[in-house]
């Protein structure tokens, strides 16, 4: 058997190590469109895939499904009426027998009001976001192809609403309308309308002058053809990553309206709501008095990791 020298078997062996590292490292960025054994995958399996892989977003994803499914089903799994109560039992401890997460100043069974308490908290947190992304989208999107003076007007007035922080903005205008579920949703629409706005106007500034989108252009395409065909599919993704880091912000202003008395008004249940009743007992019973609160970091968090992850697993460049 012929004899190398040092100097080539350390190069061959050298080579063997890099070439078996490069196997076993796992892809990222452009090259996962190749899919993980190689085979081309589309830009939403590529999605679907990152997302398996990633643990935190799974379980924050569990989370908020455990949350949902729990205040859909709440007339079935509750063990008590949400408005019925006992002074004799008010205040009862956590692990109280009958009462697993004990009973609110009016005695009245915590686990059930968080149950429904759940259901006022979603719809005021997760539906002016969705009214807010329909709005934001067609006003940024219309923006941001059209140009010239209608761009100027429309970012120009969105501008005005970047004056004031986002809690007093909804403050403010939740006191000019009124409590209750529906003056809350709408003053919360109001005020994320303007950030998807911005978004959605900077992003289709970008896409206008892709090739495609000319070649579109040159070949008679009319302006709503094109935006309908060519820009909402290339647009939307990014716009709805960031409404998605909303939702956390509009569960905590919305229960933050409740608490000052400008959101869900009582008997309903609602956790912010529950946060101002409950506030006068901290120093009687503080871990009962907790459960609203913690339910909305719970809330808010899961959907922020889970927006985290969309974020991640949506963008082709990481």
């Amino acid at each position: 058997m012929q004899n190398f020298p040092n100097s080539v078997l350390m190069t061959i062996l050298l080579e063997i190590d890099v070439n078996a590292t490069a196997v076993d490292e796992p892809k990222t960025g452009r090259d996962l469109l190749e899919g993980p054994a190689g085979k081309p995958m589309s830009y939403w399996q590529l999605v679907w895939w990152r997302l398996r892989r990633d643990k935190v977003t799974l379980a924050a994803g569990a989370v908020i499904l455990a949350i949902v499914l729990s205040a859909v089903l709440a007339s079935y799994i509750a063990p008590y009426d949400p408005a019925r109560g006992s002074i004799r039992k008010r205040l009862a401890a956590i692990g109280t027998p009958g009462h697993a997460l004990g009973t609110d100043e009016q005695g009245r069974d915590m686990l059930t009001r968080l149950l429904y308490g759940g259901r006022m908290s979603l719809i005021s947190g997760v539906t002016p976001v969705l009214i807010a992304l329909l709005l934001g989208s067609t006003l940024g999107i219309t923006a941001g192809f059209v140009g010239g003076r209608l761009n100027l007007l429309i970012m120009r007035g969105t501008d005005i609403f970047f004056a004031f922080p986002s809690i007093l903005l909804a403050i403010a205008i939740s006191g000019a309308l009124g409590g209750g579920l529906k003056n809350t949703i709408i003053a919360l629409s109001i005020v994320f309308t303007p950030p998807i706005t911005r978004v959605a106007e900077s992003v289709t500034t970008q896409v206008r002058g892709w090739e495609f989108v000319e070649a579109a252009r040159a070949s008679g395409a009319g302006t709503v053809a094109i935006i309908r065909h060519h820009m909402i599919a290339n647009v939307l993704a990014p716009i709805f990553v960031y409404a998605s880091t909303l939702i956390s912000v509009s569960v905590i202003i919305a229960s933050g309206l409740s608490f000052l008395g400008l959101g869900v008004s009582p008997p309903n249940a609602e956790w912010g709501l529950m946060l101002n009743t409950l506030r006068g007992s901290i120093y009687v019973n503080p871990w009962v008095a907790a459960l609203p609160g913690v339910m909305i970091f719970m809330t808010s968090m899961s959907f922020n990791l889970l927006s985290d992850g969309l974020r991640d697993a949506m963008d082709v460049r990481v």
